[in-house]
């Protein structure tokens, strides 16, 4: 008989939630994971939410269901990416406080209470990075003459993100082919090729070490 696993899925808006976006995602995710694994979904628990504040816990019913659920059944609660849970890094650590087994498609089998909060934190701390340079680049556009606030901050805004985002596709491009290689030689999973990359020598866009959550990163823009 097949271990059980529960399924949780969140979209962020009533929008999202209303029109499907991102669900079907998630669920294919769910059922190729558990189809890999040997594994059955005996009960999904759908959110729509956004999860953000101090009382996300509380507005989150759908997640408190699914908790109580694989208590119960002794199992563990499988999503198809971490931020599905939260992007908070203490509402992951609540989360671990639950002492229920939490898996991340997008990560393996492998990724350990541990190592999803180092990739939550990686995560919060990539957003920060990209909040600050959005902010130096409107505090640029400012020096040139540009007044914040008028009918053209929208235009600004949208240029500095979107040029954030194409220095990120940018690499995504080049260092995807060095993961397609690495991936040739029968190394699959996102925290393997992390350390195939590490152990090669490649830095990532900051030049620093990859994690799992990177490659992830990586592989969905290439």
């Amino acid at each position: 008989m097949s271990k059980p696993i529960i399924g949780y899925i969140r979209v962020s808006t009533a929008r999202q939630g209303k029109s499907g976006l991102g669900l079907e995602a998630q669920q294919a995710s769910l059922i190729k994971f558990a189809d890999a694994e040997g594994v059955e979904i005996v009960a999904k628990f759908v959110e729509v939410e956004t999860g953000k504040g101090s009382d996300a816990m509380a507005r989150r019913p759908q997640l408190a269901a699914a908790l109580a659920e694989a208590r119960r059944r002794r199992c563990p609660i499988v999503v198809a990416k971490l931020d599905r849970l939260s992007r908070d890094v203490h509402f992951i650590s609540g989360l671990m406080a639950h002492k229920v087994p939490f898996v991340v498609t997008e990560l393996g089998t492998d990724a350990d209470p541990f190592m999803l909060h180092l990739y939550a934190a990686l995560a919060e701390k990539e957003r920060a990075m990209i909040s600050q340079r959005t902010r130096d680049a409107l505090k640029a556009a400012k020096a040139r003459g540009v007044v914040l606030g008028n009918p053209h901050l929208a235009d600004v805004r949208q240029n500095a993100t979107a040029s954030v985002k194409a220095a990120a596709d940018r690499f995504a491009k080049n260092i995807a082919p060095v993961i397609r290689e690495i991936q040739s030689t029968g190394i699959v999973s996102h925290r393997a090729i992390a350390r195939a990359l590490n152990a090669r020598g490649v830095a990532t866009a900051r030049g620093g070490q990859w994690a799992a959550v990177q490659v992830g990163s990586i592989l969905r823009r290439a």
